[in-house]
């Protein structure tokens, strides 16, 4: 597997959308993953850059990925 630089998270009620990159952008991988296995699917993977849109349920979200190693970067919505 190439070395995956940047997680990027789209978070939803029940499905949430997973993309993996390298550094230079190329896509590594693409997934779904339920809400009760999200934190199983990123412990297996190296610990990198996740990314994700600032709301209401992502704090709760960052901590948890962030006990995994991760290193969160939250987006705040344009305005």
């Amino acid at each position: 597997m190439e070395e995956i630089s940047i997680v990027g998270l789209d978070l939803a009620k029940n499905i949430f959308k997973v993309h993996g990159a390298t550094s230079d952008g190329r896509l590594v991988f693409k997934k779904k993953a339920r809400r009760s296995k999200l934190l199983y699917l990123l412990a297996g993977i190296p610990t990198c850059n996740v990314a994700m849109e600032a709301c209401a349920n992502s704090h709760h979200w960052g901590r948890e990925i962030g006990a995994l190693g991760h290193t969160v970067k939250m987006i705040p919505l344009s305005t």
